[in-house]
């Protein structure tokens, strides 16, 4: 079984700044898009980052110049350093991967179940 599990959350002031990781297990064959997404509360989920395996990054406009993704392939491991943090950053921190588990000819979607960012003074 695969599993993806999120750390670093936590409690920042503004304009401070924090790094999440996600660390996939499991029967994992190799993993090709990574990502970090976001919900607040009352609000829908939206992508924050994302990765390919080739090191490829995209970010959202409201994250650009202050976020930064990026993995590490030998440890299946996804990372967010944010910086410059806003209390509009407040909210849970999802991680998201697309992988082959190991005998499979196909491509899997995994979710994390989350870690908590609250910006506020």
């Amino acid at each position: 079984q695969v599993q993806l599990v999120e750390s670093g959350g936590g409690l920042v002031q503004p304009g401070g700044s924090l790094r999440l990781s996600c660390a996939a297990s499991g029967s994992i064959f190799s993993i090709n898009d990574m990502g970090w997404y976001r919900q607040a509360p009352g609000k829908e989920r939206e992508l924050v980052a994302d990765i390919t395996s080739g090191g490829s990054t995209n970010y959202a406009d409201s994250v650009k110049g202050r976020f930064t993704i990026s993995r590490d392939n030998a440890k299946n491991t996804v990372y967010l350093q944010m910086n410059s943090l806003k209390p509009e950053d407040t909210a849970v921190y999802y991680c998201n991967a697309f992988l082959w588990t190991t005998g499979l000819d196909r491509v899997m979607n995994y979710w994390g179940k989350g870690t908590l960012v609250t910006v506020s003074s």
